[in-house]
Protein backbone atom coordinates (compact mmCIF):
# COMPACT_ATOMS: atom_id res chain seq x y z
CA UNK A 1 0.00 0.00 0.00
CA UNK A 2 2.49 2.25 1.17
CA UNK A 3 4.55 1.90 -2.51
CA UNK A 4 1.34 2.35 -4.30
CA UNK A 5 0.79 5.64 -2.58
CA UNK A 6 4.45 6.67 -3.53
CA UNK A 7 3.93 5.72 -7.24
CA UNK A 8 0.90 7.72 -7.18
CA UNK A 9 2.72 11.03 -5.92
CA UNK A 10 5.59 10.35 -8.29
CA UNK A 11 3.67 10.08 -11.85
CA UNK A 12 1.11 12.81 -11.96
CA UNK A 13 2.60 16.01 -14.11
CA UNK A 14 4.45 17.88 -11.29
CA UNK A 15 7.18 16.09 -12.02
CA UNK A 16 7.81 17.92 -15.44
CA UNK A 17 6.11 21.24 -14.37
CA UNK A 18 8.82 23.74 -14.39
CA UNK A 19 7.54 27.70 -13.87
CA UNK A 20 8.82 29.60 -16.61
CA UNK A 21 8.70 33.04 -16.12
CA UNK A 22 9.81 33.85 -19.37
CA UNK A 23 6.73 32.80 -20.42
CA UNK A 24 4.77 35.44 -18.34
CA UNK A 25 3.95 38.91 -19.59
CA UNK A 26 7.23 40.40 -17.92
CA UNK A 27 8.96 42.21 -20.49
CA UNK A 28 13.36 42.20 -19.95
CA UNK A 29 14.85 45.58 -20.74
CA UNK A 30 18.25 44.66 -21.68
CA UNK A 31 21.10 44.26 -19.08
CA UNK A 32 22.92 46.72 -17.38
CA UNK A 33 26.39 47.45 -16.35
CA UNK A 34 28.55 48.69 -13.22
CA UNK A 35 28.22 48.17 -9.74
CA UNK A 36 24.38 49.23 -9.60
CA UNK A 37 24.37 45.70 -11.89
CA UNK A 38 26.27 43.62 -9.69
CA UNK A 39 24.54 45.01 -6.45
CA UNK A 40 21.18 43.64 -7.95
CA UNK A 41 22.53 40.72 -9.27
CA UNK A 42 23.99 39.85 -5.95
CA UNK A 43 20.66 40.66 -4.14
CA UNK A 44 18.18 38.94 -6.36
CA UNK A 45 20.46 35.73 -6.57
CA UNK A 46 20.51 35.50 -2.50
CA UNK A 47 16.84 36.14 -2.58
CA UNK A 48 16.07 33.25 -4.82
CA UNK A 49 18.50 30.49 -2.74
CA UNK A 50 17.01 31.95 0.30
CA UNK A 51 13.19 30.99 -1.05
CA UNK A 52 14.16 28.35 -2.58
CA UNK A 53 15.00 26.54 0.69
CA UNK A 54 12.45 28.53 2.73
CA UNK A 55 10.72 26.47 -0.03
CA UNK A 56 11.85 23.36 0.51
CA UNK A 57 11.62 23.77 4.75
CA UNK A 58 8.25 24.31 4.00
CA UNK A 59 7.64 21.15 2.10
CA UNK A 60 9.72 18.67 4.38
CA UNK A 61 8.07 19.98 7.51
CA UNK A 62 4.63 19.10 6.03
CA UNK A 63 5.89 16.15 4.59
CA UNK A 64 6.65 15.13 7.33
CA UNK A 65 3.78 16.41 9.81
CA UNK A 66 1.27 14.36 7.49
CA UNK A 67 3.81 11.28 7.33
CA UNK A 68 3.19 11.00 11.10
CA UNK A 69 -0.55 11.02 11.20
CA UNK A 70 -2.19 8.74 9.99
CA UNK A 71 -5.20 10.45 9.96
CA UNK A 72 -3.55 13.03 7.83
CA UNK A 73 -2.19 10.26 5.35
CA UNK A 74 -5.92 9.00 5.07
CA UNK A 75 -7.91 12.16 4.73
CA UNK A 76 -5.16 13.34 1.83
CA UNK A 77 -4.61 9.42 0.05
CA UNK A 78 -7.80 8.01 0.88
CA UNK A 79 -10.26 10.51 -0.20
CA UNK A 80 -10.29 10.81 -4.21
CA UNK A 81 -11.83 14.26 -3.75
CA UNK A 82 -8.65 15.76 -1.76
CA UNK A 83 -5.99 13.87 -3.73
CA UNK A 84 -6.86 14.82 -6.96
CA UNK A 85 -8.18 18.50 -5.37
CA UNK A 86 -4.73 19.02 -4.21
CA UNK A 87 -3.11 18.56 -7.78
CA UNK A 88 -5.26 20.33 -9.57
CA UNK A 89 -4.71 22.79 -7.11
CA UNK A 90 -0.99 22.52 -7.57
CA UNK A 91 -1.51 22.46 -11.41
CA UNK A 92 -3.49 25.65 -11.67
CA UNK A 93 -0.96 27.58 -9.99
CA UNK A 94 1.93 26.67 -11.95
CA UNK A 95 -0.04 28.02 -14.78
CA UNK A 96 -1.63 30.46 -12.94
CA UNK A 97 1.12 32.53 -11.01
CA UNK A 98 3.40 32.92 -14.16
CA UNK A 99 0.32 34.53 -16.34
CA UNK A 100 -0.68 36.76 -13.90
CA UNK A 101 2.32 38.06 -12.69
CA UNK A 102 1.92 41.31 -13.19
CA UNK A 103 -1.02 41.64 -11.48
CA UNK A 104 -0.29 40.51 -8.47
CA UNK A 105 2.02 42.25 -5.59
CA UNK A 106 5.07 40.92 -4.44
CA UNK A 107 3.73 39.22 -1.27
CA UNK A 108 1.65 37.47 -3.03
CA UNK A 109 3.70 36.03 -5.41
CA UNK A 110 5.99 35.01 -2.66
CA UNK A 111 2.65 33.57 -0.48
CA UNK A 112 1.41 31.63 -3.51
CA UNK A 113 4.92 29.78 -3.94
CA UNK A 114 4.60 29.36 0.26
CA UNK A 115 1.17 28.05 -0.33
CA UNK A 116 2.38 25.86 -3.50
CA UNK A 117 5.47 24.39 -1.43
CA UNK A 118 3.00 23.26 1.45
CA UNK A 119 0.38 21.35 -0.99
CA UNK A 120 3.61 19.83 -2.66
CA UNK A 121 5.08 18.39 0.78
CA UNK A 122 1.55 17.47 1.68
CA UNK A 123 1.70 15.34 -1.38
CA UNK A 124 5.23 14.02 -1.25
CA UNK A 125 4.93 12.70 2.36
CA UNK A 126 4.22 9.00 0.80
CA UNK A 127 7.81 8.73 0.35
CA UNK A 128 8.24 8.11 3.93
CA UNK A 129 5.99 5.41 4.10
CA UNK A 130 7.86 3.24 0.47
CA UNK A 131 11.48 4.55 1.88
CA UNK A 132 13.77 4.46 5.21
CA UNK A 133 14.17 7.55 6.83
CA UNK A 134 18.42 7.04 6.04
CA UNK A 135 17.91 6.28 2.13
CA UNK A 136 15.75 9.94 2.23
CA UNK A 137 18.13 12.01 4.08
CA UNK A 138 20.98 9.91 1.91
CA UNK A 139 19.75 11.29 -1.32
CA UNK A 140 18.65 14.39 -0.08
CA UNK A 141 22.78 14.84 0.13
CA UNK A 142 23.39 13.59 -3.04
CA UNK A 143 20.37 16.11 -4.46
CA UNK A 144 21.88 18.81 -2.92
CA UNK A 145 25.34 18.28 -4.29
CA UNK A 146 24.25 17.34 -7.18
CA UNK A 147 21.79 20.43 -7.81
CA UNK A 148 24.69 22.83 -6.10
CA UNK A 149 27.23 21.80 -8.56
CA UNK A 150 25.05 22.38 -11.21
CA UNK A 151 23.84 25.29 -10.15
CA UNK A 152 27.56 26.95 -9.57
CA UNK A 153 28.00 25.77 -13.68
CA UNK A 154 24.60 27.51 -14.62
CA UNK A 155 26.08 30.77 -13.21
CA UNK A 156 29.15 30.55 -14.48
CA UNK A 157 29.50 29.11 -17.51
CA UNK A 158 30.04 31.78 -20.49
CA UNK A 159 28.50 29.15 -22.84
CA UNK A 160 25.00 30.18 -24.22
CA UNK A 161 22.25 27.42 -22.55
CA UNK A 162 19.19 28.24 -24.27
CA UNK A 163 19.41 25.55 -27.04
CA UNK A 164 20.20 22.80 -24.40
CA UNK A 165 16.88 24.28 -22.55
CA UNK A 166 14.59 24.01 -25.84
CA UNK A 167 15.74 20.45 -26.28
CA UNK A 168 15.44 19.43 -22.52
CA UNK A 169 11.77 20.91 -22.60
CA UNK A 170 11.37 18.80 -25.70
CA UNK A 171 12.84 15.89 -23.64
CA UNK A 172 10.71 16.74 -20.45
CA UNK A 173 7.47 16.10 -22.49
CA UNK A 174 8.83 12.87 -24.20
CA UNK A 175 9.41 11.64 -20.56
CA UNK A 176 6.14 12.12 -19.43
CA UNK A 177 4.68 10.25 -21.86
CA UNK A 178 6.76 7.17 -21.53
CA UNK A 179 6.02 7.18 -17.55
CA UNK A 180 2.17 7.98 -18.46
CA UNK A 181 2.60 4.81 -20.84
CA UNK A 182 4.65 3.22 -18.18
CA UNK A 183 1.32 2.65 -16.30
CA UNK A 184 0.26 0.53 -18.33
CA UNK A 185 3.05 -1.69 -18.95
CA UNK A 186 4.48 -1.95 -15.70
CA UNK A 187 8.14 -2.84 -16.96
CA UNK A 188 10.75 -2.07 -14.29
CA UNK A 189 13.31 -1.52 -17.54
CA UNK A 190 11.57 1.69 -18.77
CA UNK A 191 11.07 2.35 -15.16
CA UNK A 192 14.60 2.37 -14.77
CA UNK A 193 15.40 4.28 -18.22
CA UNK A 194 12.84 6.99 -16.83
CA UNK A 195 14.01 7.23 -13.81
CA UNK A 196 17.69 8.05 -15.00
CA UNK A 197 17.00 10.37 -18.27
CA UNK A 198 14.52 12.24 -15.30
CA UNK A 199 17.70 12.78 -13.80
CA UNK A 200 19.68 13.56 -16.90
CA UNK A 201 16.83 16.41 -17.78
CA UNK A 202 16.96 17.85 -14.14
CA UNK A 203 20.37 18.40 -13.83
CA UNK A 204 20.40 20.15 -17.29
CA UNK A 205 17.47 22.52 -16.28
CA UNK A 206 19.22 23.12 -12.91
CA UNK A 207 21.67 24.67 -14.63
CA UNK A 208 19.43 25.85 -17.36
CA UNK A 209 17.68 27.90 -14.82
CA UNK A 210 20.04 29.06 -13.13
CA UNK A 211 21.31 31.02 -16.33
CA UNK A 212 18.50 32.42 -17.03
CA UNK A 213 17.56 33.84 -13.39
CA UNK A 214 21.00 35.27 -13.74
CA UNK A 215 20.42 37.10 -17.08
CA UNK A 216 17.15 38.16 -15.92
CA UNK A 217 18.65 39.47 -12.53
CA UNK A 218 21.10 41.78 -14.38
CA UNK A 219 18.80 43.62 -16.48
CA UNK A 220 17.59 46.93 -15.55
CA UNK A 221 13.91 45.98 -14.11
CA UNK A 222 11.73 47.60 -11.30
CA UNK A 223 12.59 46.87 -7.52
CA UNK A 224 8.80 45.53 -7.49
CA UNK A 225 9.29 43.33 -10.90
CA UNK A 226 12.92 42.48 -9.05
CA UNK A 227 11.49 40.66 -6.24
CA UNK A 228 8.92 38.83 -7.99
CA UNK A 229 11.81 37.50 -10.18
CA UNK A 230 13.54 36.14 -7.18
CA UNK A 231 9.94 34.33 -6.22
CA UNK A 232 9.49 32.98 -9.29
CA UNK A 233 13.51 31.70 -9.93
CA UNK A 234 13.48 30.50 -6.81
CA UNK A 235 10.08 28.24 -7.76
CA UNK A 236 12.13 27.56 -10.79
CA UNK A 237 14.93 25.79 -8.82
CA UNK A 238 12.66 24.47 -6.16
CA UNK A 239 10.98 22.32 -8.65
CA UNK A 240 14.05 21.26 -10.48
CA UNK A 241 15.45 20.42 -7.03
CA UNK A 242 12.29 17.65 -5.98
CA UNK A 243 12.16 16.33 -9.28
CA UNK A 244 15.78 15.57 -8.96
CA UNK A 245 15.85 14.33 -5.77
CA UNK A 246 12.13 12.23 -6.93
CA UNK A 247 13.91 10.31 -9.72
CA UNK A 248 17.42 9.58 -7.64
CA UNK A 249 15.28 8.41 -5.02
CA UNK A 250 13.78 6.00 -7.32
CA UNK A 251 17.15 4.86 -8.99
CA UNK A 252 19.23 4.44 -5.63
CA UNK A 253 16.62 4.22 -2.47
CA UNK A 254 15.10 0.50 -2.62
CA UNK A 255 11.85 0.26 -1.14
CA UNK A 256 11.38 -0.50 2.72
CA UNK A 257 11.51 -4.37 3.64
Amino acid sequence: MSVVLYIQTEIFPHTIITMDFRNSNMTTPPPYYGERAVSQLNSVMKRVYVRMFIGLLISAFCALGVASSPAAMQFIFGNQIVFWGMFIGMLAMAFLIPARLNKMSSATVLILFCVYAALMGCWLSSIFYAYRMGTIVTTFFITAGTFGAMSVYGYFTKSNLAKMGSYLIMALIGLFIAMIVNIFLKSSALEWIVSIVGVLIFVGLTAWDTQQIKQLAAANLEPALTDKLATMGAMNLYLDFINLFLFILRIFGGGRD
